[in-house]
Formats: structure tokens, C-alpha cells, sequence
């Protein structure tokens, strides 16, 4: 087995300020010995390769992030999107099993996986958020696994864009922190298909796009689109 690879990470305080405007660097409610260090990436910058050692785990504050593995044939598989206020790098084993970059101008809070451990094994509440977040996670992921089996092209999109609209806050208007061809590797299908398919939703009235990657959803034309 290969040895986990690691990388120089910021230095650990476990009294770490707030970050700037009040924010609260713990990493659940009510468990205030939780504390994280704040850190910031740049845009497309890696924040951790398959492979390196999973000793900390990390909580978007802004931006967002993907998380991809490189198939055997080069093909590029998003596994996931993570965004303000999810949690992730959390590994089952010692090393992470996918890579991890920001979309955009991102910051995080990092937190020393050892630490959390410690802590949920002697407070039932961390225990809890962590089994909660567990089963949040395996729901997404049968959800996803669902999607890309049994779903059209166009109802996977409408399906997508639906569920960032409520992890982003539920307003209907947004920018799309990821392009066409992350949705297009997310999604099972082509950056073409994505295109062609959004410009279908617009044609529709379920989507309006302000320009950039600025859209406007109507959702319940969006939810029949999914449910029909």
C-alpha cells in the first residue's frame, strides 16, 4: 500500500480568533471546544490531492469547492460540491480517496480530525452532528446515485439546480459558483448537453439567466420538470 502523502498546513491555535465580521469558528453549535483555524484558497487552487494523509477536516465559510477523482481512462468524475457551511474531508480511512479544490476565492475552517474524535467520543452531542452529518451524506449520495441512473438529461439538470438553489438559501436567484463542465462531469453528461439544456429550461420559463452564471428559477416549473 502506498504511504498517505501530506502537505504543509497553517499552523494550529486552539484559541483561534473569530474570523473577520463576529463569525463563529466553532465547529458545531454548542460545542465550543471545537475551534478552528482559519485559512483562505485561491481560485482552482488544490486544497488537498487523493491520496494525502486525512488528518484534518474542513468547513466552507465562503466560496465553495469540488471534490473529484480522475477515472483509469483520464475521464474527470465531480463527486461532489461543497458549500458555505458543509462540512468535508472527513475520511473513513487514513487517506483522502478523492482531490479537492476551490471554485473560487474560498475560505475555510480547518479542523484536526483527531480533535473531533476525541471530542465525539466523550460528548454525545458531537456524536450526534457527526452520525447526523453521516446520514445527510449517504442520503445525498443514494439520491445522486439514483439521479444519474434513472434520470434524463433534463431532469437532471432541473434536479441540480434545484438543490443548490436550497443549500445556497432557497431565494431562487444565484450565481452558479461552478461551470458547465463541472455540472456536465457531476451530472454523467457532456458540457454540450448542459448547454443545450439550460438553454431548454430558458426556452421553457422554468430558468432566466442575468448574465455570467447568474439564474433566476421558477421552481415549480422546475419541480414539474422532475416529478412529470
Amino acid at each position: 500500500m502506498a504511504t498517505p502523502m501530506t502537505r504543509p498546513f497553517p499552523s494550529f491555535d486552539p484559541v483561534s480568533p473569530p474570523l473577520a465580521g463576529g463569525r463563529e469558528v466553532a465547529l458545531f453549535a454548542g460545542c465550543p471546544e471545537l475551534l478552528g483555524t482559519p485559512f483562505s484558497y485561491g481560485r482552482e487552487e488544490e486544497i488537498y490531492g487523493e491520496g494525502e494523509d486525512a488528518d484534518v477536516v474542513y468547513r466552507v465559510v465562503e466560496g465553495a469547492v469540488r471534490t473529484h477523482k480522475v477515472l483509469g481512462d483520464g475521464r474527470r468524475q465531480i463527486t461532489g460540491f461543497h458549500l458555505p457551511g458543509d462540512l468535508f474531508g472527513f475520511e473513513q480511512g487514513e487517506a483522502h480517496r478523492h482531490s479537492a479544490e476551490a471554485l473560487s476565492d474560498t475560505k475555510v475552517l480547518i479542523f484536526r480530525r483527531s480533535a473531533i474524535q476525541r471530542a465525539a467520543a466523550r460528548n454525545a452531542e458531537v456524536a450526534c452532528h457527526l452520525w447526523n452529518m453521516a446520514t445527510r451524506g449517504l442520503r445525498h449520495a443514494q439520491d445522486h446515485m439514483l439521479l444519474l441512473g434513472r434520470r434524463s438529461a433534463l431532469e437532471r439538470v432541473a434536479t441540480f439546480l434545484i438543490d443548490v438553489d436550497e443549500r445556497l438559501g432557497g431565494t431562487g436567484t444565484f450565481a452558479l459558483p461552478m461551470t458547465r463542465r463541472d455540472i456536465a462531469d457531476y451530472l454523467g453528461l457532456t458540457i454540450e448537453t448542459v448547454s443545450r439544456t439550460l438553454s431548454q429550461l430558458e426556452e421553457t420559463g422554468a430558468l432566466l439567466r442575468a448574465g455570467g452564471r447568474r439564474v433566476s428559477l421558477r421552481r415549480q416549473r422546475l419541480r414539474r420538470v422532475v416529478e412529470d
